[in-house]
């Protein structure tokens, strides 16, 4: 399949999103010019709780408002390896590959596609999918893409390394010392794709509406101080 086909494709599946979005808003009585619709992005550290926090808010904002939320991470990349027939892993895991080996195998072939190409994909969803409103979405440089939109509402979420070493240890089942090497490598890769991608800092705080500690706030009271201070505490 050629390239524009592929973005076609892509753009297809994203209309398809759209389209349940609104059609599930129309059931509740609600057109898309009776109001504006919150975006909400979620940016964490390597080890940090997101589509946790993502997953709790969404059950609260639809019961506060009464309307459907979609929140888009894995969801996202599955929407795109599955028109690019192309791993999931190849998503999740972008800026992972080394930067120089990523661009020195593109100019040896025209079918390589690097980290960069792919995100460019992800862009165009993450973008139409922020101007919709009632959507939660994780990481993937989300912030940094929405920064100019009115309707969108930036947290991110943070974490002492040993906090994150200990979290890593308990979700993948490594010993302490895999855990820190995989947070800092981990950390590092991505702040350095977005920086070199976007031309920004996700650590910079003045990015984001509120910041907190994982360590000191739970899933559940992130979650609720976030939809109170989305809706107003309404």
């Amino acid at each position: 399949m050629g390239e524009s086909n592929l973005i076609a494709s892509v753009e297809k599946r994203l209309e398809t999103l759209i389209e349940i979005n609104r059609r599930n808003l129309r059931e509740h009585g609600i057109t898309k010019g009776d109001r504006i619709f919150p975006t909400v992005t979620l940016t964490r550290e390597y080890g940090c709780a997101g589509f946790p926090v993502a997953q709790r808010l969404q059950e609260i904002m639809e019961k506060r408002s009464g309307l459907p939320w979609l929140v888009m991470d894995k969801e996202l990349f599955r929407a795109a390896a599955e028109n690019h027939h192309v791993s999931e892993e190849v998503f999740s895991n972008l800026g992972v590959k080394h930067r120089f080996l990523d661009e020195a195998l593109s100019t040896f072939s025209p079918r390589w596609k690097s980290d960069k190409d792919y995100y460019r994909l992800l862009v165009r969803q993450i973008a139409a999918l922020a101007q919709e409103g009632n959507v939660i979405l994780v990481g993937r440089g989300a912030a940094g893409l929405t920064q100019e939109l009115g309707n969108c509402f930036h947290f991110r979420i943070v974490a002492p390394l040993s906090y994150r070493i200990a979290a890593i240890s308990s979700r993948h089942g490594v010993d302490a010392e895999e855990a820190e090497r995989m947070a800092i490598k981990h950390q590092r890769q991505r702040e350095a794709f977005i920086a070199d991608f976007l031309g920004r800092d996700l650590a910079d705080p003045t990015l984001y509406h509120l910041v907190f500690n994982n360590a000191r706030v739970t899933v559940d009271r992130m979650a609720q101080i976030i939809a109170d201070f989305v809706t107003g505490g309404q």
